[in-house]
């Protein structure tokens, strides 16, 4: 291949970096963004015509305002012993629907895991060996688990690339697993990019 050539091939994987790059931003932005639209829509839709008869017209933006007022007032409640108690009563009905139960009891838990990793000790980033021995994956720690032996297992969500949301669930012994310094973000976009993008100084976190 001659200069020009290789100038081009250079060229192009850099563009392709790039582009790869500002994906990793604008999807889960973009998807993040239609999410919240919609729901500042659906609360608009609800509360319009109870605006309308009570002041004669549709007042643009009340969606937003209460979708942002729900939130913070949410914040504030389940961060005091009261509305604690109030949240787990609701969530003890909630938990005797049945079918629905199911729905929210895993939606829940799995908010709940994503929203504290730092306070439970999960969602720290591991190495497994998957698909079989000699092999390794990344892999994410979702909970702990100990027998009536005292012995030590977790289970560990191993995400498929690039859509690190489904994948395989398995339960591996505590000296199966190689501990890593990778952050959860970091491992995402390792992930999301099919190995990509990787930590800088990923030979030390590994």
């Amino acid at each position: 291949m001659d200069e020009q050539g290789k100038l081009k091939e250079g060229i192009g994987k850099k563009i392709r970096k790039q582009f790869t790059a500002g994906l990793l931003v604008i999807v889960p932005l973009g998807a993040s963004i239609l999410i919240l639209i919609w729901i500042f829509n659906s609360i608009d839709d609800i509360l319009q015509p109870v605006i309308n008869r009570i002041w004669g017209q549709n007042i643009p933006g009340v969606g937003f305002g209460v979708t942002i007022v729900l939130i913070f007032m949410a914040g504030i409640l389940v961060r005091n012993v009261i509305g604690f108690r109030i949240l787990r009563y609701f969530d003890n009905l909630l938990y005797r629907v049945p079918i629905f139960n199911l729905l929210y009891r895993s939606i829940r838990q799995i908010m709940t895991s994503f929203s504290v990793p730092d306070n439970t000790g999960f969602m720290q980033v591991v190495l497994v060996d998957f698909p079989h021995k000699g092999m390794k994956a990344v892999a994410f720690i979702t909970n702990e688990i100990i027998d009536k032996d005292g012995e030590r297992s977790y289970s560990v969500l191993i995400p498929t690339a690039p859509n690190p949301t489904s994948g395989f669930m398995e339960i591996v012994k505590e000296q199966d697993i190689t501990r890593t310094k990778i952050t959860v973000d970091e491992a995402i976009k390792m992930i999301i990019s099919a190995g990509r993008v990787m930590p800088c100084d990923v030979q030390e976190k590994i």
